[in-house]
Parts: C-alpha cells; sequence; structure tokens
C-alpha cells in the first residue's frame, strides 16, 4: 500500500508515509471486508458510513504539514483511521462524530491500540471543538458548501485547514492558510466526500 498507492501516487512526506504504514487500517473496517483493508478504495465501516482510501487519507494529512507536536481537530471521526493517523503525526488530536454510537465505537478502538493523544466527542463538527482551541491544523472528512466560521476562528494563525468544499459531485479538496485573521484557500483537486450533515446544511 505505502510504496504502490501512496509513494507510487506522489505522497513524499516521509513521517506521513511511515504512520500510513505503522496504523492497522484492517482495525477499523468492517470484519467482513477485512481481507481488503490495505487497498486503495472506501470500505464500508458500519453505520451506513464508509473508510476512506489510504490515498486520500495519506493526502490530507500530508497537506496538513504536520511536524509533531501539534493540536489538530479532526472533523467526521468516522471509525478513527483518519484520527490514529494525525495521532502518530501530531501531539494531540481532538476528533468530532456526529454519530453518538460511532464516536463512542472509535474512541474505544483508538483507546485499545494505544492512541492515548486522541480525544473523541459526540458532536456537529460545524461548531469545531472551543474547548481545546486554537488548533494549528483541522482536517475534515466530509463536504460542505462553505468552510465553517467556527472553524476559521479556531484555527491558530498560520494554521492549515485541509476539506472537501462543494456539493454532490461538485468537489474539490481545499487547503487554507490562516492569515490576518483570513482563511486564503487553494484547490488540491478533484474529490467525492458525504455531505456534511448537521447545522450546516440549515444556515448555508
Amino acid at each position: 500500500m505505502v510504496e504502490v498507492d501512496l509513494q507510487g501516487q506522489g505522497i513524499r512526506d516521509a513521517r506521513v508515509l511511515a504512520a500510513m504504514g505503522r496504523v492497522p487500517r484492517e482495525r477499523f473496517v468492517d470484519e467482513s471486508v477485512r481481507m481488503h483493508a490495505y487497498g486503495d478504495y472506501p470500505l464500508p465501516i458500519g453505520h451506513g458510513q464508509t473508510i476512506s482510501q489510504p490515498y486520500v487519507v495519506a493526502l490530507m494529512s500530508e497537506l496538513l504539514e504536520l511536524g509533531g507536536g501539534e493540536r489538530v481537530l479532526d472533523i467526521g471521526t468516522g471509525s478513527g483511521y483518519q484520527a490514529a493517523v494525525l495521532a502518530e503525526l501530531a501531539g494531540h488530536v481532538v476528533s468530532i462524530e456526529i454519530q453518538p454510537d460511532l464516536a463512542a465505537e472509535a474512541g474505544e478502538r483508538l483507546a485499545t491500540l494505544g492512541y492515548g493523544n486522541v480525544e473523541v466527542h459526540a458532536g456537529d463538527g460545524f461548531f469545531g471543538w472551543e474547548a481545546a482551541a486554537p488548533y494549528d491544523a483541522i482536517v475534515m472528512a466530509a463536504a460542505a458548501p462553505r468552510v465553517p466560521d467556527r472553524l476559521v476562528e479556531q484555527l491558530r494563525e498560520g494554521g492549515r485547514l485541509v476539506m472537501p468544499l462543494g456539493e454532490e459531485d461538485d468537489q474539490r479538496l481545499v487547503r487554507g492558510r490562516k492569515r490576518g485573521g483570513r482563511l486564503e484557500l487553494e484547490t488540491i483537486g478533484g474529490v467525492l466526500f458525504v455531505p456534511m450533515t448537521g447545522e450546516i446544511r440549515r444556515v448555508r
């Protein structure tokens, strides 16, 4: 997976490649599909949700430019796979999942695997998690029509935010850098994520 699907598609950050090699992806997918855990495609995790393909997880992690020691906000915990990768790269990870059952399962899974620097909360990622702000980096695994203002507010000056922007089949992965209190966005490429649910759908 690391050599073919990640390095082969342009992932260069040695720390990200090492983290992707260490995290046991088979522990984050349904038991029925564990034989496919290291294929470069999304897989079901239960509750009608999926885990992103390894390349996308690696790309989003690389775009955050983590050197170790940072505080990261992870929105859309799912099974906890992205949070585990981030835990290998940063100092502390706060992860938010809107489905309480998924949040509870991910929290238990991450604790069992020894990721003591991750805290998982059930909540709406639209609001971020102000109690642990500011964050050096924020990553979101669901598409939204715009960047929620709360996330920009909770991002440290100079921090990076990576997320899919758009709706349905018109989405692009963007990276934002906070400068002068504002988020400067750059487009990375086209992607396809599930849409963000919760408050964002009511206030756009």
